[in-house]
């Protein structure tokens, strides 16, 4: 089990997707994101499952909640710098996590 400081290690922030396309060579199905997160991240690629509920353009100008410092992970040659965060019903589907109001991108989540 994670400790609370280990919890908190995690930074998460808020972005809003600036750019989405689908990702056919992914193995499973993916949208690649290029993610806004304000002028001290600046803009962050992310692969992620979303397609099961999301097109790339619903996607665009939509605010999103990923943790930002995990480390970078190779997904068919493309690198994804950050995890959207959302939950999952089953294995296959992700409803994206969001904020009710619109806050400044980089806004930290506690």
């Amino acid at each position: 089990m994670a400790t609370p400081e280990q919890f908190f290690e995690i930074d998460m922030r808020v972005g809003t997707v600036l750019e989405a396309e689908p990702f056919p060579e992914a193995r499973k199905p993916s949208i690649k994101l290029l993610i806004d997160f304000g002028q001290e991240l600046g803009a962050k690629q992310s692969s992620a499952q979303l397609t099961a509920h999301y097109t790339p353009a619903e996607l665009v100008g939509r605010q999103i909640i990923a943790a930002v410092n995990l480390g970078v992970r190779r997904i068919a040659g493309f690198s994804s710098e950050v995890l959207v965060l959302g939950a999952m019903p089953t294995p296959t589907e992700v409803v994206l996590l969001a904020v009710h109001q619109p806050v400044a991108n980089g806004t930290r989540i506690g």
